[in-house]
């Protein structure tokens, strides 16, 4: 809700508080204030200058050389606006004058006749453009005849505002008005103020003589009110409504619109000005709209209704859509002379479900959808005949024809001073309680500590003895609420092995290059069951599915992080985004039944996922791009963080590439895989070669027993030699890795495949795969004699297992 100060003022005078101050004190009372901003930049010396001559200037063609009456002296001033005329009541900037972006106005000569002054456009006074009416988009503002030369013009235009906008919770339908926050305010700094008495002055004949109210669902419309206005002139509004509008974020159209918009900003209750003589009818019916049928609204955009939406109908055809938009065919124009006015009470949720199956969310459907004071209906309408009366010529027929079933009773909630104190811990006395529902306008009766209270109905968050207490602690002031620290013993906190884990994960994976992500749990039926681990597939039985889901893009429980990280990635290469590194530590949800009986079991993991160019080294020309093995080094640097060991086996998992696939395990469970995206979804996706990996981070967790430890810095040296070995192309590396370690025990070190051959000198189904090995013994230096045995154990070793042969 954005409020103007100088609108508030004419309701309650705020004007002894800084406007910061003031947004404090409403943020101590339990409504949020967003932010304090001018309307516009800070402007000084801009005058109403009347136009008393306007002549071509003898030296430019598109040049006028105008006299203006600025009040105290007329000045020659030169304008190269194409409207300026003479007779006019301008906006000028006389000398000394500053205007936005700190602009200061000198007497100068342009084309060699003196300007003394500028006549300004609404930019040049720091309106933002979409503020501007379109007749003043190329030039000067010109001013209704009823200003006078020399008043300032900053505060005719509204330019010396301050909006405060208001954070307003779904439960404070009542401060979406000004009336509601000038009851607030009031409240606030214990003032009084109350909603004047509409003023309006019919004429002899009756509304019912013109038009019937018939309603056929009273629960969905339980009050509906007719206003007849006749002689209408429609026009433009007073300058004073345009601003107010303006400043609400509301553009003026006409005298007619614009008063049923000022109506709804000031009293919370949303109007409908429709063209009686267009409306097709001398009955009003309002009713649920049948299956198929169409409404052209005010957007010129066909509708197709259901039964779920509520209409207004002339008692055929549907002439607007309840309390979200009016239809085309009685739309107010300039032409219009009679009002059918409507005021209405709609039920929440009726509004809600038309506003959503059409995409329309406008202020009157807001209001409706968060309910609106009863008690304050048909005053809005009373009030617009009030403004239609004196800003469109207009005369209000006498009485209201109306359909009205609507409760206007005012809720009763009990309280008692011990019981407040209790829940607040505080000392308020009786009198401060009865204080303080004095000021904010709840009327009640006392029996000692006892109160009897009646709420507004403009307040309808107030039901209960809790919503009675949060009125009275906010307005005693949460500031002034005891406080008290723990007694007894206490610790210090700290984290568990687990969430110190995850940090250390997250830790590592930032520092390996990748970049963190958060993904919806929420994803499509379809992608729910892609790139699913071993593990989990074997586990679940089907996705969970939502219920009410917001859309079929967010209808399952995910049971892989993997498909919306890949969607995230899609998005961002689609973008010029080619080198990305996504990891991502989630929760998925697995369901171990054939139907969804019970909550599901929630598992964490750590996915990531890589494109694009790992290393890119310009001036050194490399350049290095992802594959299997940078992924998989993550993986393994990941395991050596948390101490563990892990192994990787050539597996088959759904979506990934049939030849680039590992399944993960450790202590003989599978923990997860690693491997490509097949290149069919990669397509599909809009992705270039797209590497994976998906670990069972709870299962590594409970296999982690780490304890803190060291080993010394080897004190003599190590011994390195390269052997080549022949072998079946189907024996993998990792199980020759394995043979030489433990024939090499204890005095070996590691072992690192370093190259893979096939091809020329080799037979068919053979391959040479040649391996670096480290000796090392920590208590001495190594004799090379004990070097060749171990050396020899495991060639014969691995001649043994794997039938291998030294390459020659």
């Amino acid at each position: 809700m954005l409020v103007s100060l100088n609108w508030l003022n004419q309701y309650i005078n705020v004007r002894d508080y800084q406007p910061e101050d003031l947004a404090e004190i409403i943020t101590k009372t339990g409504i949020e204030v967003e932010s304090v901003e001018p309307v516009a930049e800070k402007v000084t010396g801009v005058v109403v200058g009347h136009v008393v001559s306007c002549e071509q200037h003898p030296n430019a063609d598109k040049l006028s050389l105008c006299q203006i009456d600025v009040g105290t002296e007329t000045l020659q001033i030169v304008c190269g606006a194409p409207n300026i005329a003479e007779g006019q009541y301008v906006p000028v900037a006389v000398p000394g004058a500053v205007l936005p972006g700190n602009f200061k106005i000198k007497k100068t000569k342009l084309r060699g006749e003196e300007s003394n002054g500028m006549v300004c456009s609404l930019q040049e006074l720091g309106v933002d453009e979409k503020d501007v009416p379109k007749e003043y988009h190329d030039g000067i503002f010109v001013f209704p005849e009823d200003v006078q030369a020399g008043e300032n013009a900053v505060s005719l235009l509204n330019l010396d505002d301050i909006i405060i906008e208001l954070g307003l919770t779904p439960n404070r339908a009542d401060c979406l008005s000004m009336a509601g926050v000038a009851y607030e305010v009031a409240a606030a700094l214990g003032r009084e103020y109350e909603l004047a008495v509409e003023e309006v002055h019919p004429v002899s004949e009756k509304a019912s003589e013109y038009l019937s109210v018939t309603v056929e669902d009273q629960e969905a419309n339980p009050y509906y009110g007719a206003f007849i206005i006749k002689d209408v002139k429609v026009g433009t509004s007073p300058l004073w409504i345009q601003n107010r509008l303006t400043a609400a974020g509301i553009r003026p159209i006409n005298n007619v619109v614009d008063i049923t918009n000022y109506v709804l900003l000031e009293y919370g209750q949303p109007l409908h000005a429709f063209d009686y003589d267009r409306f097709g009818s001398k009955e009003v019916v309002t009713r649920k709209a049948k299956d198929g049928e169409t409404i052209v609204t005010l957007d010129d955009q066909e509708r197709t209704l259901t039964p779920d939406h509520l209409v207004i109908t002339n008692g055929t055809k549907p002439q607007a859509i309840a309390g979200v938009m009016g239809g085309a065919d009685s739309e107010v124009n300039e032409s219009t002379t009679t009002i059918l006015l409507e005021a209405a009470y709609f039920d929440p949720a009726v509004v809600r479900q038309s506003s959503k199956d059409h995409g329309l969310r406008s202020e009157s459907s807001t209001r409706f959808e968060k309910g609106v004071d009863p008690n304050r209906v048909e005053r809005a309408g009373q009030r617009a005949c009030e403004l239609l009366e004196k800003y469109a010529g207009a005369s209000v027929l006498s009485g209201v024809a109306k359909f009205d079933q609507l409760d206007r009773t005012e809720r009763k909630v009990s309280i008692d001073t011990q019981r407040i104190n209790d829940r607040l811990g505080t000392e308020i006395s009786t009198k401060e309680i009865a204080n303080i529902l004095n000021r904010l306008q709840f009327t009640f009766t006392q029996s000692g500590d006892d109160f009897q209270i009646s709420v507004p109905t403009r307040r309808g968050d107030v039901t209960q003895f809790e919503d009675m207490l949060e009125e009275v602690a906010r307005i005693y002031g949460y500031d002034q609420l005891p406080y008290t620290f723990p007694q007894g013993a206490s610790q210090a906190g700290g984290l568990s092995q687990n969430q110190k884990l995850k940090r250390e994960i997250k830790t590592y994976l930032e520092g390996a290059g990748l970049d963190e992500v958060i993904t919806y749990s929420l994803t499509s039926e379809k992608r729910a069951a892609m790139l699913v681990s071993v593990e989990i597939a074997n586990q679940a039985k089907q996705p969970v599915k939502l219920a009410m889901p917001m859309s079929e893009d967010h209808s399952h429980l995910r049971l892989s992080i993997l498909p919306e990280m890949l969607q995230s990635l899609a998005y961002n290469t689609a973008r010029k985004q080619n080198n990305l590194g996504y990891y991502e530590i989630g929760q998925v949800f697995i369901n171990e039944e054939e139907r969804v009986t019970k909550q599901p079991v929630e598992t964490l993991r750590a996915s990531g996922a890589l494109t694009g160019e790992w290393v890119s080294h310009l001036w050194q020309q490399e350049k290095k791009a992802v594959d299997f093995f940078v992924v998989k080094g993550i993986v393994e640097g990941l395991a050596a963080k948390l101490d563990l060991s892990v192994s990787f086996e050539k597996g088959k998992i759904d979506h990934m590439h049939p030849g680039r696939t590992a399944l993960i395990k450790s202590g003989g469970r599978t923990v997860g895989f690693l491997g490509q995206v097949h290149p069919k979804l990669q397509k599909e996706m809009g992705l270039k070669e797209t590497y994976v990996f998906d670990l069972n981070i709870e299962e590594l967790f409970n296999m982690y027993t780490k304890e803190e430890g060291f080993r010394a810095i080897p004190k003599y040296p190590a011994v390195s030699r390269d052997i080549a070995l022949v072998v079946d192309e189907s024996i993998p590396a990792a199980d020759i890795e394995k043979t030489i370690a433990e024939a090499g025990d204890p005095l070996i070190q590691a072992v690192q495949v370093f190259d893979v051959y096939q091809g020329e000198h080799l037979e068919d189904g053979k391959k040479s795969l040649a391996f670096n090995l480290v000796y090392l013994n920590p208590q001495r230096t190594l004799k090379d004699k004990e070097v060749e045995e171990a050396h020899n154990q495991i060639l014969e070793a691995v001649k043994q297992t794997h039938r291998a042969e030294l390459r020659g």
